[in-house]
């Protein structure tokens, strides 16, 4: 028996070695930031205009320009620190997982907890953690392409010499077949992968497509912003004549019309979002799969462990002449001993696969047979062609060898060469169970002369012992999520290894309807492409499939344009994990190559969870387009004031450098805090998935920030020319006008802040960090309106609190007008919505 490490010995070399890991690339310290933000045009521009004061002589604006951009940096560090430890939090929940023994017991521990002497248990599908030495291995064949480029996997076995390679794993290779068990000793740097893989820290993941969209974008508003800007200075000063204030001017507009939020707040988003989505038990391994999982129109899940509890039991047996109930085990105790003797020995010993956890834990229940007195001499795995599993043993003094296995009914049916008539009657008895949503296999035994086995498990002369039957509970919340998933217009597709019949009782108790299509593996296999595509849509069960027809399911449902996410866990799902839009691995029971393969991890394997993520995904998405939205409205009238003195030579300064600084330190903030924690809209899940081919900024959506960003600017200009007719100072005019912004940008955002919900609803539900970054700037601006040296440096004159009423009235105006044109706009929608949703469901 292994006995592996003690918590010691482990702690030892712990303390000795290091984590199992490589070396990560360095946080980002207060001077690199700083040199971040030096890069950004922002910086430049707020530079420029700081020093060009300076020139003047106005040391105190042009010292407060500086100044504001150690608020700047302040501002990001922020924002970088609270991204990265959302990060922080994904990279421990995405550390690689090892089955080690530990006090002889076989735990699953993250990757980068393995040490050296560790004993390592390597199963198919695993990816193995660190260089360890063959103690035993069943057919181990390891893909060691990552470190060589060689894609034939290596044969594996027991050497006792430590350099020969056939008898060492390496870290980072794939098991991709049999069974090994072996001892660490190298982890971390020390390992093959670690000396010539700490390069792989230097890689980065492209562009999602939303950031190379927002890339183009900015970059042709920068274009635009140049131009426009070197006509401005131009326009300045042929018709004033003051090339100082031209530049400044030329400047501020640089400032208006480049909108540097728009990276910053992506990145944020979608860190954060990542972040979030780990707390509903999903991480998030691709950036991307944030943006599609509002877009999913069909899900493809498997049965067993996502919907269903993955805990089996076995509740029924059936032992060729009787049909046996759990209650009644210990009654029938001699009938049911030689049926759970087989299944036992069909078995491996410490297996993780619940179906033969709960056949090993009926024979301690029930104090059945121990395998210490066999000794396996070959195992047939479970094949696309054969599916059972077969072990054959050697007993001592015996001239024999003893043969069991297990598997599909239908198979073992075959495998012990039924008649017509044993058939139809085995058949008849595992429909009935099946009908009880019971998952069944069959079992049978065999006995071969001790010589050359055959190749196949075909050529043995099997009898039929019985059927066994399990039970894996419906998860509870299953039948609401399916439901949610119906209402959003979300197809979901049940894909398993299951009977018929089995299926479709699982199917029924979970919401779907009796008339839902079903079609078999065999069948499928049946099938070419075209005709698989045509017959797609009628499907919604998938029963007795093996994991490689996954990927033509996929490819089936791409063609006809669906938006597929799918779940997987072996290693034979990594191709339609891959294939698909959204790839959803197994967190419990998925293998590190299903992992690797996906954009998404399912941490708890629950079915639940995934519809949880889509609906987060859809917030997420949606509070993104509404801040990028607010920042195009926003710098709307930021241009529009900015614009305005070049082209007509009677009309003051009304927005300076520094004014457009103290509204950047509005706008950040707002878009990557207040806009990503606002509550989900009302019915988020109620209407039908976001068309994956739609721009994020398409003509609608500009043309919606456009009229926003006009409504604001028609008002300052009202408010500017009232008070050009009551006859304010220069001074007096520029601070009412800049109150009229500040206050109106206020509520461009409370309106801005939910696209169904009215501002009223959006302040009861109580987002207390909108709220508070609402209120700090209207307090900040009265504190600058009453202290003269602030007065003096913004260039104001505080006209007495009279005159502020038209600022009120004016600004409520816009909101009562911005509300008017959300519900009519919302009124619209739905009858668009409703429409699609009908003609999605007929």
């Amino acid at each position: 028996m292994l006995r592996g490490l003690n918590p010691s010995e482990v702690k030892m070399n712990l303390d000795r070695f290091g984590y199992n890991e490589l070396p990560i690339a360095a946080k980002k310290n207060i001077l690199k930031i700083v040199a971040d933000v030096i890069k950004e045009p922002m910086f430049v521009l707020l530079l420029c205009c700081g020093f060009v004061y300076m020139l003047l002589g106005d040391y105190k604006e042009g010292i407060i320009l500086i100044s504001a951009t150690l608020v700047i940096i302040f501002i990001t560090f922020y924002q970088y620190q609270k991204t990265e430890r959302a990060l922080e939090a994904l990279k421990n929940l995405s550390s690689p997982r090892a089955l080690v023994y530990r006090l002889g017991i076989p735990t699953r521990i993250p990757g980068r907890e393995v040490v050296q002497d560790d004993i390592l248990i390597l199963n198919e599908g695993d990816r193995v953690a660190a260089d360890a030495r063959i103690i035993n291995s069943n057919n181990l064949y390891i893909d060691e392409s990552l470190l060589t480029g060689e894609s034939a996997a290596v044969k594996k076995h027991n050497k006792n010499e430590l350099k020969n390679s056939e008898g060492i794993v390496y870290s980072g290779t794939l098991v991709v077949k049999g069974r090994g068990i072996a001892k660490v000793f190298a982890t971390g740097v020390n390992t093959n992968f670690g000396k010539i893989g700490t390069s792989l820290n230097r890689i980065t993941a492209p562009d999602t497509p939303l950031q190379s969209e927002m890339k183009s974008l900015i970059k042709n508003l920068f274009l635009i912003g140049v131009v426009i800007s070197v006509c401005v200075v131009l326009a300045f000063y042929f018709s004033r004549g003051n090339i100082i204030k031209a530049i400044l001017n030329g400047l501020s507009t640089s400032m208006a019309i480049l909108p540097e939020e728009f990276p910053v707040v992506l990145t944020i988003f979608l860190a954060i979002g990542a972040w979030r989505l780990s707390k509903k038990n999903v991480l998030t391994r691709s950036p991307s799969a944030i943006e599609t999982l509002g877009a999913t129109t069909t899900l493809c899940v498997d049965k067993t462990g996502t919907i269903t509890q993955n805990k089996m039991s076995i509740e029924m047996v059936y032992d060729g002449t009787n049909t046996i109930e759990y209650a009644n085990f210990n009654a029938n105790i001699l009938n049911i001993t030689p049926l759970l003797n087989t299944a036992i020995l069909a078995s491996h010993a410490n297996s993780v696969d619940p179906m033969e956890k709960a056949i090993h834990e009926a024979g301690i229940t029930f104090g059945l047979l121990s395998t210490n007195q066999y000794k396996v001499v070959k195992e047939y795995p479970i094949s696309h062609d054969i599916k059972a599993m077969t072990h054959v043993f050697d007993k001592p003094n015996s001239d024999h060898y003893f043969i069991f296995t297990k598997g599909a009914p239908e198979t073992i049916f075959d495998l012990c060469k039924l008649n017509q008539v044993e058939r139809e009657k085995y058949t008849g008895i595992l429909n009935t169970m099946a009908e009880g949503a019971l998952r069944v296999i069959a079992v049978a035994e065999a006995s071969f002369e001790k010589k050359n086995l055959p190749i196949l498990q075909s050529g043995f002369d099997f009898q039929f012992k019985g059927l066994i039957a399990f039970e894996d509970p419906i998860r509870p919340e299953v039948p609401a999520a399916i439901k949610e998933c119906l209402a959003a217009g979300i197809k979901v597709i049940i894909i398993t290894g299951d009977f018929p019949t089995t299926a479709m009782a699982v199917a029924k108790k979970i919401g779907f309807s009796n008339s839902v299509g079903l079609i078999t593996g065999e069948a499928l296999d049946k099938l070419d492409d075209d005709a698989l595509a045509k017959r797609i849509s009628q499907i919604s069960i998938f029963a007795r499939v093996v994991p490689s027809q996954k990927l033509r399911i996929v490819q089936a449902l791409k063609a006809k344009n669906e938006i597929v996410a799918m779940t997987g866990d072996g290693v034979n799902d990594a191709p339609a994990l891959k294939a698909a839009h959204i790839g959803i691995a197994m967190g419990n029971r998925g293998t590190d190559v299903a992992r690797e393969a996906s954009s998404l991890v399912l941490l708890d394997d629950n079915f639940a969870s995934i519809v949880a993520a889509m609906r987060l995904g859809r917030k997420i998405f949606d509070n993104l387009q509404k801040a990028m939205s607010y920042i195009l409205a926003i710098h709307m009238p930021i241009i529009g004031l900015t614009l305005l003195p070049a082209l007509f030579s009677n009309i003051p300064l009304l927005l300076m450098p520094l004014h457009i600084v103290f509204l950047e330190l509005i706008i950040d903030p707002v878009c990557s805090i207040a806009f990503e924690s606002e509550a989900e809209e009302k019915g988020i899940m109620d209407r039908p998935p976001r068309n994956p081919s739609e721009k994020f900024f398409g003509k609608n959506k500009l043309l919606i920030s456009l009229i926003k960003g006009l409504l604001l600017l028609t008002m300052l200009l009202v408010v500017y020319l009232i008070t050009l007719k009551e006859g304010h100072t220069e001074q007096e005019t520029r601070a009412i006008v800049f109150t009229s912004l500040i206050i109106g940008n206020v509520f461009l955002i409370l309106s801005s802040l939910s696209s169904t919900k009215s501002f009223i609803a959006v302040i009861l539900e109580r987002n207390y960090m909108a709220l508070l970054l609402l209120v700090i700037p209207i307090i900040a601006l009265f504190i600058i309106l009453s202290i003269p040296a602030a007065q003096l440096a913004f260039g104001f004159k505080n006209p007495g609190l009279v005159h502020f009423s038209i600022i009120l009235i004016s600004s409520c105006s816009l909101l009562f007008i911005l509300e008017f044109l959300k519900y009519y706009s919302n009124k619209q929608m739905k009858k668009t919505q409703y429409g699609s949703i009908l003609d999605m469901h007929q």
